[in-house]
């Protein structure tokens, strides 16, 4: 946005209007005595040209070939017309919904998304947003204990390869509230129920796909969690919604809950972040809801006009009554999804994730061909597919990165030690068989060269 400064005649009015000689009585209650900051370990201030230089060759340090690399942030196409609306000054100011009144622009966008996502997971309800998936895991834990309040006890089964970093963040949530993340290993890399040594869970956590890519018997985990009167958290990449089955069709009764990180929906990895969560669920559990829900509703005069309509944190309600300290959503990044999902449409965003799937496979199919990689699971997979790897991963990557500025994917030994040769591959639409030919290539002689 344009810095408009104030013209000395306008400071002067500002002054006058609030009985002021000069800005420094502003600031008077501020003592005499207290020290001046010292900033002669500050170097000098720069002229513009110099400052352009000098970022302009940070920039270049973040400069990278292609990406392989997924594991929960997808190096997607984002039209240029998602970030070209999202930073008009309309969208970028507007910090709260609060005031409805004065806030309709920014609520009927809300509405929009929570429309949206509820759409895509089939389900009843979306709030407004959270932080991001990881956080959006732990919310929803603590949402389905609340709801199944019946349960025995305060066990949380994780279903196979659900992905560590939102265990690390959920457990972080969940676990000075008496609640035990109980972690049943994968079977072939998926969920398999006969695993699991807890006979009456609260809740399940299952992900679709799962942080190997593959995809999950969800219908029969589904009737499985039912048959023991537990709830389901599915967690899901919203990408894959377009063309897979969605959580609230899953079994004969769905899933109950619906989290996810909505990077993929026109954000960019950016480094790792920003991103946003979102959550789904059934209308029965509604009142369990953290963050903030808008609403459609009509005025005195028959007009449409956008509310809050549930608002579940301690500084609306009792605090012994709230369902969450989410102090605000991602509102930007929303917006930017909100944009995105509107401009793809559903067969944009069906399109996409095909395209992905298929790019996958070729990339599959080119590193088996060199002899130097193998899949290490055989169930269906989306858009990453882990492969056991003739060579050291890790010496792998950090040599694609270096020497060719390519993120050649995510060694899996530092999280699972039985897949120390193993690396987590993906490629989305942006993935060129040009590149992924030269990624082959370079691939097969690094892994040769030892």
């Amino acid at each position: 946005m344009p810095f408009i400064p104030h013209t000395s005649s306008e400071v002067e009015s500002m002054l006058q209007s609030i009985g002021v000689v000069n800005i420094d009585e502003l600031f008077d209650e501020i003592p005499d005595n207290v020290p001046v900051a010292n900033f002669r370990t500050i170097e000098n201030s720069l002229t513009e040209m110099e400052m352009v230089h000098r970022l302009a060759e940070r920039a270049k340090l973040d400069e990278l070939g292609s990406c392989f690399l997924g594991a929960g942030s997808y190096d997607h196409h984002i039209p240029a017309a998602v970030w070209d609306l999202a930073t008009r000054g309309e969208f970028l100011t507007a910090y709260t919904p609060y005031q409805a009144e004065a806030s309709q622009g920014t609520l009927q966008l809300l509405y929009e998304f929570q429309t949206m996502m509820a759409s895509l997971a089939g389900l009843d309800v979306a709030n407004a947003s959270v932080y991001d998936g990881g956080s959006g895991l732990g919310e929803a834990i603590l949402m389905a204990v609340r709801s199944n309040r019946s349960a025995r006890n305060r066990k949380i089964v994780i279903g196979g390869a659900v992905n560590p970093f939102y265990l690390k963040t959920a457990n972080t949530l969940v676990r000075n509230q008496g609640i035990e993340l109980v972690q049943v290993p994968h079977k072939n890399g998926v969920f398999d129920p006969q695993q699991c040594i807890v006979d009456d869970p609260n809740v399940v956590v299952v992900q679709q796909p799962n942080f190997f890519g593959l995809l999950e018997n969800v219908d029969a985990i589904t009737n499985w969690v039912v048959e023991r009167k537990a709830m389901l958290i599915a967690v899901v990449n919203p990408l894959t919604l377009a063309v897979l089955k969605p959580p609230g069709e899953w079994g004969e009764a769905g899933a109950d809950i619906c989290i996810g990180d909505g990077q993929p929906l026109g954000v960019p990895m950016a480094s790792g972040g920003p991103s946003f969560g979102f959550l789904c669920s059934k209308m029965k559990h509604v009142r369990q809801m953290p963050g903030r829900i808008v609403g459609r509703t009509v005025d005195a005069n028959g007009d449409v006009g956008y509310t809050l309509t549930l608002q579940a944190r301690e500084q609306h309600i009792r605090r012994a009554k709230a369902t969450s300290n989410i102090c605000t959503n991602q509102g930007l990044l929303v917006t930017a999804a909100t944009i995105y999902m509107s401009i793809m449409g559903v067969s944009g965003l069906r399109n996409t994730a095909s395209r992905c799937h298929e790019n996958t496979k070729y990339l599959v199919a080119q590193l088996e061909a060199t002899g130097r990689a193998q899949r290490a699971f055989h169930s269906p997979y989306f858009h990453e597919c882990v492969l056991r790897c003739a060579g050291d991963v890790g010496t792998l990557t950090k040599s694609m990165i270096t020497d060719h500025g390519i993120l050649a994917g995510l060694p899996l030994g530092e999280i699972d030690e039985t897949l120390d040769d193993c690396l987590l591959l993906c490629a989305t639409e942006k993935r060129t068989h040009d590149e992924i030919d030269r990624f082959v290539e370079l691939f097969s002689r690094t892994l040769k060269e030892g």
